[in-house]
């Protein structure tokens, strides 16, 4: 007979375990952590020194695990002796995901620093923004996000830019990371307090700008443990069938890390994971399904973490019958909600991989209910449930807890939180509540403790695994001098989950065309941020009796349109 989970949980995170729960004051409150929670981050790269074996595949090169702790070193060296970077500095990090995007972080926050992780699809507005709120000192960039920053005005970037990869000769002030490494230089000294600050992640903003999430070390330490213990209940509750394994013994894990670093869940429970867990990490230069199976076959990929979107193209790809994917043992990611059909065709279409979701946000480090294997194709709407690190509530719109299986909105506490947003207190205040996170989803719990999203309270979009709050869009568009009013919405898209839209309402005597407009917000917002469905109207938007524009109706009236 399976485990329960709940005996399995009580087993897993039992006193004198690896992941025994206790209690100690964090910022003042009492909080549950995991007894073996290690003291920062620098601690958790020490043990991972051990290792000798691959750890990142990029195309065609292949970084050992001692290549990668020795850049370690010395961008860290660098960074304090050459660039006086100091503990509490911000140092922010900007480019694709490369194997440097990896030692960089690793090097910034192992010095004491506080890693600053761009959005790679900012433009150059947005980039100088981020910079300026979180003071960055230091920027390390790719070449692309060198040309971005080269377009702001003079004097809007004080930052020092480094550069990896450079294709040409670089711009006077800009320096090249290559030629700041020094043969056999390795990290300073520095102590780092757990609850000192370790990143800062800008996630889109309901007021036009994006905020910046700050974690400290032990929040950030937190999650991945929480991950750890989820994993050992999963493997408690169905441990893999000795027939099942192949012959030579099970594959080394490897994570597909296919979704960007920038983003919570590539940063931290697949890349900083596998620091730890003897996984290695294959890694592309854009996502292509076809080539995405390639490599699952050949570097014998046993996770693959994306959002929705990229599972459906694996199964949707051209070669998908061809490739061997018999390595694989979970498939799924997180970032957006798994339709109960794609659960389906995961559990039936691949050969041992079995389908898996997360719910977490930024602001929880990526950690939340999680949802795998039997219960998550007995329960294939639910987005699971969490270890006993994380507790959950449900509560009606005055904050009130409500009982067992009524909807209202999930609050969130545990120690893998926030602790709050970046120069932002009144924000920090209104989403942080006597140590519990507003999620700003409504849901509820069934009596197994399983939760279940019904909808988002917030005027947001998730697209493709990407947030887009409408009023940063709509802020943009009112900022062409043809328009009157407008409102953005999301309109269902098979792939992306959602796509954007927007009714635009011109000024008496102005014309605007579609691809003007789109242009013109493409301009300030990053690509995926830009109305793909724009309808440009001369009447005024429908609105309620309180004058709130009924962007419902809106689409709806689209969404009929294209029925």
């Amino acid at each position: 007979m399976t485990m329960t989970f709940q005996d399995a949980c009580a087993a897993v995170c039992a006193p004198g375990s690896m992941f025994e729960i206790q209690e100690t004051e964090v910022f003042g409150r009492t909080s549950k952590v995991f007894a073996g929670t290690p003291p920062n981050i620098r601690a958790l790269f020490a043990l991972a020194a051990a290792r000798t074996d691959e750890f990142i595949i990029f195309e065609d090169e292949r970084w050992a695990m001692p290549r990668v702790i020795e850049m370690i070193g010395q961008i860290g060296h660098a960074l304090v002796n050459d660039l006086g970077v100091e503990k509490g500095d911000r140092v922010a990090i900007a480019m694709r995901n490369y194997p440097e995007w990896i030692a960089a972080f690793a090097a910034i926050t192992s010095v004491g620093a506080v890693a600053v992780p761009m959005n790679a699809w900012w433009v150059t507005e947005e980039m100088v923004f981020a910079l300026e709120d979180s003071g960055s000192n230091v920027v390390i960039a790719d070449d692309e996000r060198l040309g971005r920053m080269q377009a702001a005005a003079p004097g809007e970037i004080e930052a020092t830019i480094v550069v990896v990869r450079p294709q040409g000769t670089l711009p006077d002030g800009v320096l090249s990371l290559d030629e700041l490494l020094t043969p056999g230089a390795t990290l300073p000294d520095v102590d780092i307090d757990p609850d000192e600050d370790m990143t800062i992640l800008y996630t889109s903003g309901t007021t036009g700008r994006p905020k910046g999430a700050v974690s400290t070390h032990r929040a950030v330490l937190s999650a991945l443990l929480a991950f750890a213990a989820r994993a050992a209940v999963g493997n408690l509750r169905e441990p893999e069938d000795p027939a099942s394994v192949e012959e030579g013994g099970a594959p080394q894990t490897a994570f597909m890390l296919c979704v960007p670093l920038f983003h919570v869940t590539g940063l931290v429970p697949v890349m900083l994971g596998s620091f730890v867990s003897g996984a290695k990490l294959v890694m592309t230069y854009k996502w292509e399904p076809n080539r995405a199976l390639e490599l699952i076959e050949q570097e014998r990929v046993t996770n693959f973490v994306g959002v929705p979107t990229m599972s459906w193209d694996l199964l949707e790809a051209e070669t998908f019958a061809e490739r061997d994917t018999s390595s694989l043992r979970s498939v799924g990611g997180g970032g957006a909600p798994m339709p109960p059909e794609l659960v389906k065709r995961i559990e039936d279409e691949f050969q041992r991989g079995r389908p898996g979701l997360g719910y977490g946000m930024t602001e929880t480090n990526a950690y939340g209910p999680q949802n795998a294997g039997d219960d998550f194709v007995n329960n294939p709407k639910s987005t699971g449930r969490p270890v006993p690190i994380m507790d959950l509530k449900i509560t009606d719109p005055e904050g009130n807890e409500l009982p067992l299986g009524e909807t209202g909105e999930i609050w969130f506490r545990s120690p893998s939180l926030i602790r709050g947003y970046w120069n932002r207190p009144e924000a920090t205040a209104e989403t942080i509540v006597d140590g519990w996170l507003r999620s700003g989803d409504i849901g509820h719990l069934d009596a197994e403790g399983f939760v279940y999203i019904s909808d988002r309270a917030k005027d947001m979009i998730l697209r493709g695994g990407e947030n887009i709050y409408c009023a940063e869009v709509e802020a943009t568009i009112y900022e062409h001098p043809a328009v009157y009013e407008a409102a953005v919405y999301g309109i269902p898209d098979e792939r992306l989950g959602e796509e954007l839209a927007c009714h635009v309402m011109v000024k008496p005597g102005q014309t605007l065309e579609v691809g003007e407009l789109q242009q013109f917000v493409g301009s300030h917002l990053a690509k995926f941020k830009v109305p793909t469905r724009v309808s440009i109207v001369h009447e005024s938007l429908p609105r309620n009796a309180s004058g709130k524009i009924l962007k419902r109706d809106l689409r709806d009236e689209v969404i009929a349109t294209d029925a």
